[in-house]
């Protein structure tokens, strides 16, 4: 008889339901005629190996029963290892997909083993299966080859999902990588801008060092206008985001908005006011805060450091300054704030976020607004907290820090101002934040106190300051 193709999981599934519908002892043979005294269910399980298109060829003559026996054993022994070894694969790729999460590389690497140790073990039990089962000794007839899907086919999709995962496996490992260096960056630049003492007993380290390590970077564009117009408007929204949020939580604490609106506005005059009635309109307190958090984060702004120490490497070597600040942006543009500061919680950013924060909120705002002092104590103790309060704080310090950096990298660098209150409307440098019908301010309008800062820039563009604007009568 022709030999028929099938393929090794047919097998399987065939030879175990002819193991457990006949007991191996019964000798038993499959052929392409089923006789009428078969039962149904005997009826069925041959229609369905004909339809798999298994048939076994007669007995070679001159062989025995018990040699068939002996073959039968054969085959449950190599079935029973084949199932165990697919068994314990299975669980390899089960442990395999574990140690992704968390992401834990030594096990990913056991794991890994395991699985290709149990494939080749498969690959060694095909062998077996072709020399031992399907290849009968004796005469030239009794050769049986069994063509179709093979053990390397069916693990094939296994491997390339596996060769995948390690393609990934490695990009994940290289990104970590950069990562790394991106933080030694961000340690060595807030590192140079140290002490005075301590720069003047590693200065010649830490300039080597960093000439080092700047000269492993690409080649970067140099700091454009543009990069400092793009700051500004992060500044701006990050600037909206917690005032909106402060807000909200002095609300919900019963403060005397009004009160607190009085207050700010006193805060940017020197001269005391004639009345205490208030310049700003109905749902208009949002902009008195907000020229508060900003006039105070932004306090320094014209110092390399923020005056966080008595640093003058930008006099004493521009140039180098210059690059390292460029070179810092680039680094931090993309990371968020409080993943860098779990790694590098006192680097000079950590330390602008501690002081920034300390001055903006003070320790009865705080206790009101939450009913402790568990983020100042954190703070203070050179932590920081993991709250959304912080969170939307430091996306507000991160901007202004990168506002600062690009600030210095440009040369020159710009130079800030804001509209105090009493000026004059000069809408070649101001931007009012109430809206006027037409977009144009009235005329006889003043200035009620700075919102933001603005700024002019060495190539004589123009970012305008924001401000509150009020009928000159009112003040």
């Amino acid at each position: 008889m022709a030999n028929k193709v099938t393929n090794f999981s047919d097998l399987i599934q065939r030879v175990t339901s002819s193991c457990l519908l006949h007991p191996i002892g019964t000798p038993r043979h499959y052929t392409n005629d089923v006789t009428d005294d078969d039962s149904d269910s005997d009826t069925k399980s041959e229609k369905f190996y004909d339809d798999g298109e298994l048939d076994d060829v007669a007995p070679e003559e001159g062989r025995t029963g018990v040699c068939k026996s002996e073959r039968e054993t054969e085959m449950e022994t190599l079935l029973n290892e084949v199932f165990e070894t697919v068994s314990f694969m299975k669980k390899a790729y089960v442990s395999l997909q574990q140690a992704h999460c968390p992401w834990d590389p030594d096990k990913m690497r056991s794991a890994d083993v395991a699985v290709v140790a149990e494939m080749k073990k498969l690959g060694v039990l095909r062998e077996r299966f072709r020399r031992r089962v399907l290849r009968g000794g004796g005469g030239g007839g009794g050769e049986r080859v069994v063509a179709g899907v093979t053990v390397r086919e069916v693990v094939a999709p296994y491997e390339a999902a596996m060769e995948k995962m390690k393609v990934e496996v490695r990009n994940k490992e290289k990104e970590i990588e950069n990562l790394k260096e991106k933080l030694k960056s961000v340690a060595v630049v807030s590192g140079g801008s140290g002490s005075r003492k301590s720069r003047s007993h590693s200065h010649h380290h830490q300039s080597k060092k960093k000439v080092n390590y700047s000269s492993q970077l690409p080649v970067s564009p140099s700091p454009m206008p543009e990069h400092f117009e793009s700051c500004i408007s992060s500044v701006k929204e990050g600037s909206k985001s917690f005032t909106s949020l402060l807000l909200s939580l002095m609300k919900s604490a019963h403060w005397d908005i009004a009160a607190t609106v009085r207050s700010i506005e006193a805060s940017t005059t020197s001269t005391p006011t004639a009345t205490a009635d208030s310049i700003v309109g109905p749902n208009h307190a949002k902009y008195a805060l907000e020229s508060y958090v900003n006039r105070k984060i932004f306090q320094g702004f014209d110092h390399e450091t923020f005056y966080m120490d008595g640093s003058l490497s930008s006099l004493l070597n521009p140039d180098q300054f210059r690059t390292e600040c460029f070179t810092q942006y680039r680094d931090m543009k993309a990371m968020d704030p409080i993943e860098l500061l779990g790694v590098l919680p006192t680097c000079q950013f950590g330390k602008f976020c501690s002081k920034k924060y300390i001055s903006i909120v003070h320790p009865k705002m705080e206790e009101s607004l939450f009913g402790d002092l568990e983020q100042r104590r954190q703070v203070l103790a050179g932590n920081h907290p993991r709250t959304r309060f912080y969170g939307e704080f430091l996306v507000l310090a991160k901007a202004v820090w990168l506002l600062h950096l690009v600030a210095f990298s440009l040369d020159p660098p710009p130079t800030h101002f804001e509209g105090s209150r009493g000026a004059e409307f000069d809408s070649r440098y101001m931007e009012s934040v109430v809206r006027f019908p037409g977009g144009r301010v009235a005329a006889g309008h003043v200035v009620g106190f700075p919102v933001s800062p603005g700024f002019k820039l060495g190539d004589g563009s123009v970012v305008k300051a924001r401000v509150y604007v009020v009928p000159r009568s009112e003040l």
